[in-house]
């Protein structure tokens, strides 16, 4: 049977379930995370607070994977929103912009998948954590899917100067 869940771990569950919806709602209608429109923001705001409420949790009792990725995430989204105020990359800021905050989605799966594989089903989960094979390919396919993805983000965008994915 999987471990049971801290009361922070199933707050924790319950914020992160949010970015993923608004996250796939995102991608279905704009082709990206867009921080300025209303999904965007409500994306923007559950991550942050996925991540944060990542850090109080610890099954090992020190810094974890989870932690590291909470950290990658803060920072892609802090990268995100510079180069739109501050335009760094000149052509490139619309790329690059897009590409982090989809990097920010990719982050929040890795752990989705190895918390939904090894807690589900309760009475016999497939996996067992970050290491059982079942986990491990599924994450495989995962980086392969958000590879896949933000290439095909970046040539769309590109082949669409002016519309598509305009981010923060």
């Amino acid at each position: 049977m999987a471990n049971p869940m801290s009361t922070l771990g199933i707050i924790h569950t319950v914020i992160s379930v949010v970015p993923v919806i608004a996250g796939l709602y995102s991608f279905s209608k704009y082709g990206a995370i867009l921080p300025k429109t209303d999904v965007g923001r409500l994306y923007l705001i559950t991550i942050i607070l996925s991540a944060v409420t990542s850090f109080g949790l610890s099954s090992t009792g020190g810094f974890n994977p989870g932690h590291a990725i909470g950290i990658l995430t803060l920072l892609a989204i802090v990268f995100s929103m510079a180069i739109g105020k501050l335009g760094w990359f000149g052509r490139l800021n619309r790329y690059l912009q897009a590409l982090s905050m989809s990097f920010t989605f990719f982050l929040l799966m890795v752990p989705a998948i190895n918390e939904t594989l090894s807690r589900l089903p309760p009475a016999n989960p497939i996996g067992n954590g970050p290491d059982s094979p079942p986990v491990q390919a599924t994450t495989a396919v995962w980086v392969v899917i958000f590879l896949v993805g933000i290439c095909y983000q970046a040539w769309s965008m590109h082949r669409h100067p002016t519309g598509g994915a305009q981010p923060a």
